[in-house]
């Protein structure tokens, strides 16, 4: 009897612990941020000793394309843009903010003990220089009306797997890089393929050698993988909760499939240059539910 107790005590060591890890790499990442109001709980009990002052606390401003993280007291209900905003059981929230947003980002608070607050996070805007790809597959540019019916549907399957909202906080982990190299595409930027204008780039772009181990940036479900997507190639998808997720693009090989839970750090999958690419690289994208990220913003507010 004495070892299945042990084993308990164990298990609820380890899971105080991921939870403690979580709210100490959340603190950190809310250190720069702006208080906007100050709440008190009341207590009922006469004479009880009054609790400790919750702030409501966003981001004072933010750039265009970032991860926005809060913290509201616990058991807050919260709304951004008509969406109901989960609430980490220590008061965390988040939220992504487009490529294209003018702001501010309004948010809506209403705290336990009945309070409404507004917060209004400034939006800045960033530069998106016009970057011209040559060498690209030429039925990726200008696809036959059969391929563009394809890529119809397998970018409606994409978007569908971003519409999870599972009550997990992997997203609230230190992301770490999931390969070295050279940054050959940025975020945001407006595109010309081969002289055809393409959507900007929803990503970052990793120059690495074919065959390099790709690692899960953070915690999370596998919510697609396919090795052979018209424009994207090898496709991953992992989901870090509260609508944020990662995708992973033109890779060679997918070492997990759906429905499998990833730890940081794990090799999920190699360096490609499948679908439309011009030599081997990992694109790296995030979105918060259909609105798309800059991954480097994340990295850089680490």
């Amino acid at each position: 009897m004495t070892t299945p107790m042990n084993g308990r005590r164990s298990a609820h060591n380890g899971i105080r612990k991921a939870h403690g890890t979580r709210r100490l790499a959340v603190s950190a990442l809310l250190a720069a941020s702006a208080c906007v109001l100050m709440t008190h709980s009341a207590s009922a009990r006469e004479g009880a000793v009054a609790p400790a002052t919750v702030a409501v606390t966003f981001p004072a401003a933010v750039q265009q394309g970032a991860m926005v993280l809060g913290r509201v007291p616990p058991g807050s209900h919260v709304q951004y843009r008509g969406r109901t905003l989960r609430v980490t059981d220590y008061g965390t929230v988040v939220f992504g903010v487009g490529r294209n947003e003018q702001g501010p980002a309004l948010v809506e608070v209403r705290t336990p003990d009945g309070r409404n607050v507004s917060a209004s996070v400034r939006v800045t805007p960033r530069d998106w220089p016009l970057q011209h790809v040559k060498g690209v597959p030429p039925q990726t540019t200008r696809p036959s009306a059969a391929n563009a019916e394809r890529i119809r549907r397998e970018q409606a399957a994409v978007a569908a797997a971003r519409q999870r909202n599972d009550d997990r906080a992997d997203f609230a982990q230190k992301f770490i890089w999931p390969v070295e190299g050279r940054i050959s595409g940025r975020f945001g930027r407006a595109r010309v393929y081969d002289g055809v204008p393409g959507t900007p780039h929803s990503g970052l772009d990793i120059a690495a050698p074919q065959g390099t181990p790709v690692r899960a940036p953070a915690a999370g479900i596998v919510t697609f993988a396919n090795d052979d997507l018209f424009l994207t190639g090898g496709t991953l998808l992992i989901d870090h909760g509260f609508g944020i997720s990662s995708n992973f693009l033109h890779l060679s090989r997918i070492d997990v499939k759906v429905g499998d839970r990833v730890e940081q750090g794990q090799t999920i999958a190699a360096v490609g240059s499948t679908g439309r690419s011009t030599g081997p690289h990992l694109h790296w994208g995030m979105n918060w539910f259909d609105v798309r990220i800059d991954p480097q913003l994340v990295m850089q507010r680490q």
